[in-house]
């Protein structure tokens, strides 16, 4: 069923493909986090995890995705200070269900010969990234972590997916939200194939 807003109630099932890279950023040029959330840091460094994804039936929304997270103290939690969607429905559904702060973006995805993607608001480069898969794990491994937003707001989250190993090479609007990121090489990238995800509920 769909809310009388436009959104599903929450849990929302979703499945698709995701791609991801890892950062080691200074904590000081973090963007700013929820009231009450700390990062969690190793040697005055935070870990930053920025993803694309493309969510597909059966899930119960059909939307591409660009979405930053920091790890936080109180694992395993993160926290999401951007993301972008091209779904209104989504949009709506993220920001009044979980308090997450998504925006509207124009993306560019294709898979072949490898991921490629691109994500743009207000005709400015948000990013751009292309992952060439190395090595997939056979079978389904799961995730469960929780989602921590301002309220304070904790969700929950599982997943499960076929992980694997990727290199990836990104791009970001200089003078954009993600400029923080610029000039940086991930530490690792990862690919999930065939994800399926839980997002919220009790």
């Amino acid at each position: 069923m769909v809310d009388p807003a436009g959104y599903p109630p929450e849990p929302w099932h979703l499945r698709g493909r995701m791609h991801a890279s890892v950062w080691c950023v200074p904590a000081a040029e973090l963007p700013a986090l929820p009231p009450g959330v700390r990062p969690l840091t190793v040697a005055g460094r935070a870990f930053v995890i920025a993803a694309w994804a493309g969510y597909q039936p059966p899930g119960v929304l059909s939307y591409r995705e660009l979405m930053v997270t920091v790890v936080v103290r109180g694992l395993p939690s993160v926290t999401i200070p951007h993301i972008w969607v091209d779904s209104p429905v989504s949009l709506a559904g993220g920001r009044a269900l979980w308090h997450i702060p998504k925006e509207l973006a124009e993306f560019t995805l294709a898979d072949e010969p490898h991921f490629t993607a691109t994500a743009h608001a207000d005709g400015n480069l948000l990013a751009g990234a292309e992952f060439t898969r190395r090595r997939t794990v056979p079978v389904r491994l799961p995730v469960a972590f929780s989602v921590r937003q301002r309220g304070p707001r904790r969700s929950r989250v599982r997943v499960t997916a076929r992980l694997g190993v990727a290199r990836a090479a990104w791009r970001v609007g200089a003078s954009g939200p993600l400029a923080f990121l610029a000039g940086r090489r991930p530490v690792i990238s990862l690919v999930a194939r065939d994800f399926r995800m839980r997002f919220g509920g009790a």
